[in-house]
This record gives C-alpha cells, sequence and structure tokens, in this order.
C-alpha cells in the first residue's frame, strides 16, 4: 500500500510541474555578484563549419581565463533541435546563455522564455528577432557585404554579372549580408541570379553546379560564407571556367585556399574573438555591469597577395 501510495504521488508531482521550464531550486541560477559555480550555456547553430569551431574554441578559452563553466550543445543547423537544448539548459540551470541562433526568428520563443527566468542572454554571429538580448557579439555584416561587392566592382567593372549564393533563410547575418552587398550591387553590378545554400559546402557545390548551366556568362560569385565558397569553387574548377569567387569568414580552410589561387578573396571575421567578447560580455551582465548591444569585432578583405 505505502508503494502504491508513493507511486501516486510521484505521478502527481510530475503533473504539477511537468508543463513548466522553469528549474527545480537547486538548478536556479545563483544571483549576487559572485563568478564562483557559475554555468554559462552555449548553443552552437553547427560544429560541421569550421567557422563555429572557432567560435566555440574562443568561448571555451575565455571561460577558462575567467573560471566559468560552459556547456556546449550542438544544434546541427535544426532550429527544433536548438530550442529543445536551450530548454534544456535551463533545465541544467545554467547561469547565463550564449546563443549562436540556427534562424533568428525561431530562436525567440526560447529567449523569451530565458527572460521570463531572468536568465540573460548574449547572441553570436547572429540575433534573435524577438526577446531581449543584452548583447550581440558579431561582425558588422551589412559592411562586410558592401565590402565584397565593392571588391568585385573594383576588379571587374561596373555592370558585371554576378551569382550570390545566400546563407539560411531567417538567419540576421543572412539578411545583413545581403543588405550591405546589394546595396552597392543594385546600382553597380547585375546580379543574374540568387539562391540558398544554407552555409554548407556540399550544397554550395550543388547549387553552384546548377546555377552555372543556367547562367554561363556569370563573371563572379559572392558566397554569403566561405563554406559554400569553397563549394562553388569545386563547381566552378569542374565546369573548366576561370570565375572569381568571394566568400565571408575567413576561416582556415578559406585563407588555404586563396593562398593556393583557388578562392579569390574573403571577408574575414575573427570567430575566436567573437567567442571571447561573447564570453566577456556575459560575465559583465552576471556582474551587473551595463554591456553595448552591439559589439563589433573588426572585419577585413583577404585576397592573395602578389608578389
Amino acid at each position: 500500500m505505502k508503494k502504491l501510495t508513493l507511486i501516486l504521488t510521484s505521478l502527481l508531482l510530475i503533473l504539477m510541474t511537468g508543463c513548466s521550464l522553469e528549474p527545480p531550486e537547486w538548478a536556479k541560477p545563483s544571483s549576487g555578484g559572485s563568478m564562483e559555480n557559475m554555468k554559462i550555456g552555449l548553443s552552437i547553430s553547427t560544429l560541421n563549419n569550421p567557422f563555429f569551431v572557432s567560435v566555440k574554441d574562443g568561448v571555451l578559452a575565455e571561460a577558462k581565463k575567467q573560471g566559468l563553466e560552459v556547456l556546449v550543445i550542438d544544434a546541427q543547423n535544426d532550429s527544433a533541435k536548438q530550442s529543445n537544448d536551450v530548454e534544456d539548459l535551463m533545465q541544467k540551470g545554467v547561469n547565463a546563455l550564449l546563443i549562436n541562433p540556427v534562424d533568428s526568428s525561431a530562436i525567440s520563443t526560447v529567449v523569451q522564455t530565458a527572460n521570463s527566468l531572468n536568465i540573460p542572454i548574449v547572441t553570436l554571429d547572429r540575433s534573435a528577432d524577438q526577446g531581449d538580448i543584452k548583447a550581440l557579439v558579431a561582425s558588422d555584416n551589412i559592411k562586410g557585404g558592401s565590402m565584397a561587392a565593392q571588391y568585385i566592382v573594383e576588379q571587374l567593372g561596373k555592370g558585371a554579372k554576378v551569382i550570390e549564393l545566400e546563407g539560411s533563410p531567417g538567419a540576421s547575418a543572412t539578411r545583413e549580408r545581403g543588405k550591405g552587398f546589394h546595396e552597392i550591387a543594385d546600382s553597380q553590378l547585375e546580379v543574374i541570379a540568387k539562391q540558398t545554400a544554407d552555409f554548407d559546402r556540399t550544397k554550395g557545390l550543388t547549387v553552384m553546379e546548377n546555377l552555372l548551366q543556367g547562367n554561363p556568362g556569370v563573371q563572379a560569385v559572392f558566397a554569403h560564407n566561405d563554406e559554400m565558397a569553397l563549394g562553388a569553387i569545386e563547381a566552378i574548377q569542374s565546369s573548366g571556367k576561370n570565375i572569381p569567387v568571394i566568400g565571408f569568414d575567413g576561416n582556415e580552410d578559406a585563407l588555404k585556399s586563396i593562398e593556393a589561387g583557388k578562392l579569390t578573396g574573403t571577408v574575414a571575421q575573427q570567430p575566436e574573438l567573437i567567442g571571447q567578447l561573447a564570453i566577456q560580455a556575459a560575465k559583465d551582465v552576471l556582474e551587473g555591469k551595463t554591456v553595448e548591444k552591439l559589439i563589433a569585432a573588426p572585419l577585413k578583405l583577404v585576397v592573395k597577395e602578389s608578389k
């Protein structure tokens, strides 16, 4: 009889608490200025991309310096998985969240849930469309897109025919890099085709193969990240053509490709610095300090040096 009573009591407790995202008392973030035993949750859009691996490495390196524990989860480019991951991190009682969204709109619901639990959020590289974000740590994506377009104009002249490989639909980086690119391209270049390849190298290859067949007159390619740019280079080489490609990120594979004379250039970010700045911002927020809403990491255009 005692066993039956215990089972019924347990079921009642589950029913009473099961629908709430609020973590149990022992797992709730502690308040106060001490950083001792602080836990930071990091949700990365994908660790299948060298850029985001570098972002994660920057987070972990800076967290170690600051004496902070970091729980890392890979969303695998799945926005639904990312939302569930962030909910799990909240249940584990993290004191702050670092989120690199797969989709800036889709992540908004769990951002608002974290807001209701007073868990501060810092976003990396991409932001959320809704909810209270303490800081976005990112490069100036709009400026970077303009830098790529301006370089193409300088190299090929006004009216050059360009294909644009877009990032994941819904990601703020996709919108911003595209916006910056078109601020120059719409008046000085001819964008003959654009299509998403989801920031993915394999998709960059297949999308570029199809676009080459339908647009034989293309003179240059701008890809919203290096992974798509490297895929595009493979497709172009297989076709026997020589078409300049500009990427965005400055990851190690891209820099090697530029040095080898394959990829034309990239708008280089500093992913490890983005991770470091994000940890510092989260620490400042937890200590009650005011942080800038946008914390910018510098950009530079990298092309092969002439000898």
